[in-house]
């Protein structure tokens, strides 16, 4: 057992990593609709979503390759060697495989002798990681933490849909791209962070999601891809979300100008623009992702973070809303040290 050295525990150091392959909307839906399967407006999925660009792994990069190349350049940031680290969690909602768990893979590959596990719950993944490691130095399990996702949701995108049926059942999935991200969370002499709150509506788990790999449904490319409606995800997120931001402001004192930045989990533009109409955040404390790397599930926060970083100073806070299928929300408060 190692004693926590302080009650405040931060985010010491943040790295991102994204793969080479890059597409554009246009290109995937020519892809989606080759050989007559589907006749699309041109540029549809680019005006559906607001999504331009997005990023690929391509063959031989797998979700802890990406999880690696951010854990490499977070540990570069905090001056840290692998071996510094003694708790590894890698915290996503896409693994290498089913068996053991891809900390292991991910740890192999960085060369530390962390105790490694995997943290799992959608695109509230990474934020998940982060409370859960944060909970452990504070209970004493462990003094410095590396927490990493790599998300390579593109691959769960039915490229070949049989009909317009099953185009429209995995549309949400057209809007996914590919990425990593890692911090590094220990005990920090000041700042940290000073908040988390979650909200979960269970009952509304069959929304959306990847039914293959469990044992309902151990096998078949059938089950393998990502179904379900956005607009009902968005309708519970709705529903509930305004709730979980009111008791934050409550419990902390903090309104929209006291953050220097908000992170938000983005799945689309116009989730996004509904997303500030519902709260009233100031456009201009957000981060815009979503146009040039499309959805990349539990990374998006980790790679909004890693892109700020550098313009933040000592004292500024951020706030973190994490949105994730189950359903799931989850907001952190933090503030740079």
């Amino acid at each position: 057992m190692h004693p926590a050295a302080t009650a405040r525990i931060g985010i010491t150091a943040v790295g991102s990593h994204l793969p080479a392959r890059r597409l554009t909307s246009q290109q995937l839906q020519d892809e989606v609709t080759a050989g007559g399967r589907l006749r699309l407006p041109e540029r549809m999925f680019e005006k559906a979503t607001g999504i331009v660009t997005r990023h690929f792994a391509a063959d031989g990069e797998y979700a802890s390759t990406l999880a690696v190349g951010a854990a490499r350049r977070a540990l570069d940031a905090r001056g840290l060697d692998p071996s510094d680290i003694d708790l590894l969690l890698y915290a996503s909602a896409t693994r290498d495989i089913c068996e053991p768990a891809t900390a292991h893979l991910v740890q192999a590959e960085l060369g530390s002798r962390a105790h490694a596990l995997d943290v799992s719950n959608a695109c509230n993944s990474f934020l998940n990681g982060i409370d859960l490691a944060r909970a452990m130095i504070l209970a004493g399990r462990a003094r410095r933490a590396l927490v990493v996702t790599g998300e390579t949701p593109s691959r769960a995108m039915r490229r070949d849909p049989g009909g317009l049926a099953d185009f429209r059942d995995g549309f949400a999935g057209y809007t996914f791209g590919d990425a990593g991200a890692a911090v590094v969370v220990e005990a920090v002499e000041r700042g940290g962070i000073l908040d988390i709150e979650t909200e979960t509506a269970s009952e509304h788990w069959e929304a959306g999601g990847i039914p293959g790999g469990g044992s309902r449904h151990p096998r078949g490319d059938e089950y393998s891809y990502f179904r379900g409606g956005g607009k009902e995800l968005r309708g519970v997120f709705e529903k509930i979300g305004g709730a979980i931001l009111t008791r934050v402001a409550a419990r902390t004192g903090l309104g929209w100008d006291d953050y220097a930045r908000v992170l938000v989990h983005q799945v689309t533009v116009p989730y996004l623009d509904r997303f500030v109409e519902l709260t009233g955040v100031p456009a201009e404390k957000l981060v815009l992702t979503v146009p040039e790397l499309g959805n990349i599930a539990s990374a998006t926060i980790g790679v909004q973070l890693d892109r700020i970083r550098p313009e933040l100073n000592p004292g500024d806070k951020v706030l973190l809303i994490g949105l994730g299928g189950g359903v799931s929300l989850m907001t952190m408060v933090w503030e740079a040290s």
